[in-house]
């Protein structure tokens, strides 16, 4: 899965993870991460949610990385924001007030602009990606953020053999085994959503369930 698949994805508006909305598992959950509200949050693969703006509006100053140029204009656009545009590395910031994004592939992104970052939401990235890069995925974020800030993740679990990702279906036990080396990990609400998620049920779905975790910092001891 290389960087132009998902320039592509954007491009022909194949975007079934994006929802218009803001997600109501940030609102209901963020404040149990106890995150100052002055610290800067890191959405990783943000593509353009509006989740971004519910951040902002918490006091949050927020870093996005998306791959997609076409993605973050779109986000500026939609919301009446008028970004400034320099260069940050391999990537390219696009910012207005609070809000950042990296426009450029995660992967080639390094620990500099995230000197400052106090906490991570992750909602569509780690269900975007496929198995052989998940693990990947986790590696290069904690060697970003290397003082394992609190996160909120939430993910997708259903038969992988119903629907070909992304998203992609992330069970409880790889969250585990992706993460509790180096951090908590608290399952805090699970919710079957299947009924209310027609173009999943279209595409072949009899079961889907949306996961939230609070990974909860660093691990200490054995």
């Amino acid at each position: 899965m290389d960087p132009q698949f998902w320039r592509d994805r954007w491009r022909r508006g194949e975007t079934a993870w994006h929802r218009d909305d803001i997600n109501p598992h940030l609102q209901e959950h963020w404040h149990r991460l106890h995150v100052r509200q002055d610290s800067e949050v890191f959405v990783p693969l943000c593509g353009k949610t509006r989740d971004l703006l519910w951040l902002a509006g918490e006091g949050h100053r927020v870093l996005g990385v998306e791959i997609s140029e076409l993605a973050v204009a779109a986000f500026f656009e939609e919301n009446d924001l008028q970004p400034t545009r320099t260069r940050e590395g391999a990537l390219e910031r696009w910012q207005d007030g609070a809000i950042g994004i990296l426009v450029g592939d995660f992967f080639s992104l390094t620990a500099a602009p995230l000197a400052t970052v106090g906490a991570v939401y992750d909602r569509a990235s780690l269900v975007a990606l496929p198995p052989d890069l998940r693990a990947r995925y986790v590696r290069h974020l904690q060697a970003l953020l290397p003082q394992h800030p609190p996160t909120l993740l939430i993910t997708l679990e259903y038969d992988q053999g119903d629907m070909q990702g992304p998203p992609f279906s992330v069970h409880e036990d790889e969250v585990r085994a992706l993460y509790e080396p180096a951090y908590r990990v608290e399952a805090i609400a699970t919710h079957d959503v299947l009924a209310q998620s027609a173009r999943f049920r279209e595409r072949g779905l009899k079961r889907l369930v949306e996961r939230v975790y609070r990974l909860g910092g660093a691990r200490t001891g054995g």
